[in-house]
């Protein structure tokens, strides 16, 4: 009796886990699902072979979620005007969506250019950077990166804490080249270089280029996975530096 008693506690308490874990996978799902954003893409509808011509016949509207929405490869629904009669560059099935580049670059201006690259609504800057603010030059196209500022001020509280100040620019940043190369291959080849271009909106390039003449930037490179935007971000200066970093070897203890 006690034997079956206990069997069925075990039944009991793996059933009430699986529901509780199904419970958070769905919960989790739905947060990520959350942060992403609905794009209409251009999605193939009949067989495309390597060399036909796209047409309207091919290609209808499909509303996705997409992460990133405004650095995505793949051709948006109103962009499909400027992809009707160009050719295809590799077989495409139905139910996929169509990318710029599954299309033959003779067919349209830019092929070899950083232009082509520029994700649409973003722009192209380049920033200095050397050894250290680069991850000793091994940042590469394609990478994400958050930007750190180190600015000085004038003392006007005639306070030493005021004079220095770091805190984070931006976050989840594309690099689009380094130095003058935009492709992996190229950049693949290059050791070192002096400058990196970064995709960024008009008013992000605005913030980037005044920090970059008023401060030192300095560039963090993300795992390729992660691209969430975190809002625990911090301002520091020398007082605050002083009064938190015995918290930081703390939490580090405790890891």
């Amino acid at each position: 009796m006690k034997q079956k008693l206990l069997l069925l506690a075990a039944l009991f308490f793996g059933i009430l886990a699986f529901i509780l874990t199904h419970q958070q996978i769905k919960t989790e799902r739905q947060k990520i699902l959350g942060m992403a954003r609905d794009v209409d893409l251009v999605e193939i509808v009949s067989p495309l072979s390597e060399g036909d011509t796209i047409s309207i016949k091919n290609i209808r509207r499909r509303r996705t979620k997409r992460f990133n929405a405004n650095s995505i490869r793949e051709v948006r629904w109103s962009q499909r005007d400027s992809i009707l009669q160009r050719q295809v560059d590799v077989p495409l099935e139905p139910g996929s969506f169509l990318r710029w580049e599954d299309m033959k670059a003779a067919n349209y201006r830019g092929r070899n250019e950083l232009s082509n690259d520029i994700p649409t609504g973003k722009r192209a800057v380049s920033i200095s950077v050397d050894s250290v603010g680069s991850v000793t030059n091994m940042i590469k196209p394609g990478n994400r990166v958050d930007i750190i500022g180190t600015f000085r001020f004038p003392e006007m509280r005639g306070d030493q804490a005021y004079d220095t100040l770091t805190l984070t620019v931006l976050q989840n940043v594309e690099i689009l080249a380094i130095g003058n190369a935009f492709r992996k291959s190229d950049a693949a080849k290059i050791r070192s270089y002096s400058t990196v271009t970064l995709a960024l909106t008009p008013k992000e390039a605005e913030m980037v280029i005044f920090a970059s003449q008023k401060g030192r930037l300095q560039l963090i490179l993300r795992n390729f996975r992660e691209s969430a935007i975190t809002d625990d971000t911090q301002s520091v200066n020398f007082k605050y530096f002083e009064e938190h970093i015995k918290d930081y070897i703390e939490a580090r203890k405790k890891r």
